[in-house]
């Protein structure tokens, strides 16, 4: 990184689970710096979803660095997601054809209910099928499988943590934090963000901001698709050894399947 900007920048470590992002300061110049960011971060600039990108570099090493504008601001809370702004700027991503034509210009195909039940039943280690909670949500996906189809594909984020909403004191919004981008369902995005932030008795409300009525069949598909997200999530943290977060959401996927449709995110927690 220093080769890249010259020695007069200071880099600095932004977190995150890859590590692949930094902060660049020059004195009162900042910008945000990722590794091997998604290749269509050019067009969610255009459209507005993340902060401008100011530049791409590819270096020596056949990595490609990305700068873009890093904005005074701070994350949504948990208790934002309920409000106007989050279901506005989602639905713009859900019904933005740049963003879809891209990725299908990047060869993405849809990531249905059978490819995610597939990825599922190859991945989850075994061990985790000694929990009845996790034997009776496979059984659930599998029975469902056939009820929840929908046609209607738009490009999702796969990730609506708060933490990756971003509101900046000039009161923008974006959303940040793209490796995990697919063409799917929109649900796959809906059923997680309304059942962990939002009461059950506001998603009327929240999906109309959003632009979507609350039907039977958008429930059964947010269902199964938050179901689907606990489960990868659990494998996900199992595979990086996160024994407390395995622990958290086998516990959380159990309150779910006993209490439908309960909102899941522990408002105070950051995982």
């Amino acid at each position: 990184m220093e080769h890249l900007l010259g020695q007069d920048w200071e880099i600095i470590p932004a977190g995150g689970a890859t590590g692949e992002a930094f902060f660049a300061i020059k004195n009162d110049q900042k910008l945000f710096l990722k590794r091997n960011s998604s290749p269509f971060l050019a067009v969610l600039s255009a459209e507005g979803i993340v902060p401008k990108l100011i530049w791409t570099r590819r270096m020596e090493n056949g990595d490609v660095i990305t700068a873009q504008q890093c904005l005074a601001g701070r994350e949504f809370t948990a208790g934002e997601m309920a409000g106007e702004e989050a279901p506005k700027l989602l639905r713009k991503i859900h019904e933005s054809k740049p963003l879809l034509n891209m990725m299908e210009r990047m060869e993405k195909t849809p990531y249905g209910p059978n490819s995610i039940l597939q990825d599922l039943e190859a991945t989850l280690d075994r061990a985790f099928y000694s929990f009845s909670t996790i034997r009776e949500a496979i059984r659930f996906l599998k029975k469902e499988l056939t009820s929840i189809a929908c046609n209607e594909w738009a490009v999702c984020h796969g990730d609506v943590n708060h933490n990756n909403w971003l509101l900046t004191d000039q009161g923008e919004i974006f959303l940040i934090d793209w490796d995990g981008a697919t063409i799917a369902d929109p649900a796959f995005d809906l059923g997680v963000l309304l059942h962990w932030y939002v009461p059950k008795n506001k998603w009327s409300r929240w999906l109309h901001d959003y632009g979507s009525p609350l039907t039977e069949n958008l429930e059964r598909r947010m269902k199964w698709y938050t179901i689907a997200h606990t489960l990868l999530s659990i494998q996900w943290h199992e595979k990086k050894g996160h024994r407390r977060e395995v622990n958290y959401w086998v516990k959380d996927l159990e309150n779910f399947m006993q209490n439908d449709y309960a909102c899941t995110y522990p408002l105070t927690r950051h995982l």
